[in-house]
C-alpha cells in the first residue's frame, strides 16, 4: 500500500519507527509535513497539495498531529478523507479527543471512570469549585496544556484559590481536579490499536515532582493490567472514536480512573518498555481496515 505519516518531525523516533516498519512490511512509506500541506476544496476533486504539486492517491494516513497544530492539521486529515483516504484517526476524533473539557464530558456521560473534575469560568465560583471536588490537594490543569505543561498541584485550599484566581485572570481555561493520591505520583499509559490494549506501561514520577510524564523525568516500566483497567482503557478509546491512541489511567481507591485520552502517543516509551514492535501492530491493524485504492468518499461533519 501507499501510505503517508503526516508528521512535522521526521526525525522524531514515532515517525522514524512508522516508517521503518511500514517499509519492512512491503508499504511504500512517505512522510509528508501537515504544515506545508495545502488543499483545493473543489467539489468531487479534492486534493491535497505539497511543496508546489498536488499529492499522489494515498491508501492510507497516519495523522501525528501536534497540539499547537491541531485545527490546522486536523484540516488536513479531514481533506485526506473527503478524497477517500483511510485515516487510522478520523479528524473529528482527534479533535475531539484535544478538546480536555468536551473529552471529560463525552467520558463521564458513558459512564468511564474519572477523578472528579470542575469547570467553571468565574472567580466567584472558586470557593465552591474546590469544594465540589474534594478539597485540596487538588490538580489544576490548563485545557490547552500538553506534556505536563500547565498542570500545577495545589497542597491547600488557600493555594487552589490563588492558582485559579491567577489562571482565570490571564483568561485561561482550566480544569479543577481531584487529587488521586493513593496513585503514589504514577500513571499507566495504555496503548489501543483497533479496540484492543496492545502494550502497557507504568510511568513513575521522578522524586520531587507528582507529573509522570516521561518528558518531566519520569521513569517507564512494563506493567500487568487488572481486567478493569484494560475495559477502562478500551471503553475510553472508544467513546473518543480513536482507533489508536495513549490512554493515561490512574489507579484510584474507587478502581481505574481516565486522565487523558491521546490521539498521537509517543511510540518511544512504551516500544523501550514493553519490548513490542508497536509501530508494526499500526500496520497490521491498517492493512486489516485499508482498502488499497479506496475511491469511497466519507462525509465529515
Amino acid at each position: 500500500m501507499k501510505i503517508a505519516v503526516l508528521s512535522r518531525g521526521p526525525n522524531l523516533y514515532s515517525t522514524r519507527r512508522l516508517v521503518e516498519a511500514g517499509r519492512e512490511l512491503g508499504h511504500e512509506v512517505d512522510v509528508i509535513d501537515t504544515l506545508h500541506c495545502y488543499m483545493d476544496i473543489t467539489s468531487n476533486n479534492p486534493t491535497v497539495h505539497y511543496r508546489g504539486q498536488a499529492l499522489p492517491k494515498y491508501d492510507a494516513v497516519i495523522p501525528r498531529i501536534g497540539a499547537s497544530v491541531t485545527f490546522y492539521g486536523t484540516s488536513v486529515v479531514r481533506q485526506f478523507e473527503m478524497m477517500g483516504t483511510f485515516s487510522v484517526n478520523e479528524s473529528v476524533a482527534i479533535s475531539r479527543s484535544r478538546d480536555k473539557l468536551r473529552s471529560m464530558q463525552l467520558l463521564s456521560r458513558k459512564g468511564v471512570g474519572l477523578p472528579r473534575t470542575g469547570f467553571a469560568h468565574s472567580p466567584d465560583n472558586v470557593k465552591d469549585l474546590i469544594r465540589m471536588v474534594g478539597g485540596a490537594p487538588l490538580v489544576v490543569k490548563l485545557l490547552e496544556g500538553t506534556q505536563g505543561i500547565g498542570v500545577v498541584l495545589a497542597e491547600t485550599n488557600k493555594a487552589a484559590e490563588s492558582i485559579i484566581e491567577a489562571f482565570m485572570g490571564l483568561k485561561a481555561n482550566i480544569l479543577v481536579q481531584e487529587y488521586i493520591k493513593e496513585a503514589g505520583g504514577a500513571d499507566i499509559r495504555c496503548f489501543v490499536v483497533g479496540g484492543k490494549v496492545v502494550a502497557a506501561m507504568k510511568r513513575q514520577a521522578a522524586e520531587g515532582e507528582f507529573r509522570s510524564n516521561l518528558h518531566r523525568g519520569g521513569q517507564a516500566t512494563l506493567v500487568k493490567l487488572s481486567a478493569a483497567e484494560r475495559a477502562t482503557a478500551v471503553n475510553a478509546a472508544k467513546v473518543m472514536g480513536l482507533n489508536v491512541c495513549g490512554v493515561d489511567i490512574l489507579q484510584s481507591s474507587n478502581g481505574p480512573v481516565v486522565m487523558e485520552v491521546n490521539s498521537s502517543p509517543g511510540l518511544e516509551g512504551i516500544e523501550n518498555a514493553t519490548g513490542k514492535n508497536i509501530a508494526g501492530l499500526v500496520f497490521e491493524f491498517i492493512e486489516k481496515n485499508a482498502k488499497p485504492n479506496n475511491t469511497k468518499t466519507r462525509g465529515q461533519g
